[in-house]
């Protein structure tokens, strides 16, 4: 197994993300490797947790990697952050995407979530996505 990837992997899908028109037409700048400190702004995107396992084989070290992406909305309702992670997943599923370390293989959407958090009057929408990378360091 390799974990060398996973930077470089998060890298490049923040890229993919930040530099997508349609996403951009929707929350602006607000896409975060984290959450925003301070006041968050009404609608945005964060990187979120990662699971990570061994897939590699006689050819080499790889890994899959369940990387989930969350929109965030204070909106009353779901339209805002469904549309936001509808361009989420446009942007990411089966996107190939150039990394600086190893190669992306595949990228695909595997599921999504929505709930509402913070006595409801917040909405998230979890976004969950399967990489599947070779490390060819």
């Amino acid at each position: 197994m390799s974990y060398g990837v996973a930077a470089a992997l998060q890298a490049a899908i923040y890229e993919r993300l930040a530099s997508d028109a349609a996403l951009g037409a929707l929350v602006g700048g607000a896409i975060h490797d984290a959450v925003p400190k301070g006041r968050a702004p009404d609608l945005y995107v964060t990187l979120g947790p990662e699971e990570v396992r061994e897939r590699g084989d006689i050819s080499g070290a790889g890994a899959e990697h369940r990387v989930t992406v969350s929109v965030v909305s204070e909106a009353a309702g779901f339209l805002a952050a469904k549309q936001a992670a509808g361009a989420v997943s446009d942007a990411l599923d089966g996107a190939a995407l150039g990394l600086a370390r190893g190669r992306l293989v595949a990228l695909n959407f595997v599921r999504a979530r929505a709930i509402r958090t913070g006595a409801g009057q917040r909405r998230r929408i979890d976004l969950t996505f399967r990489a599947r990378v070779d490390d060819g360091a």
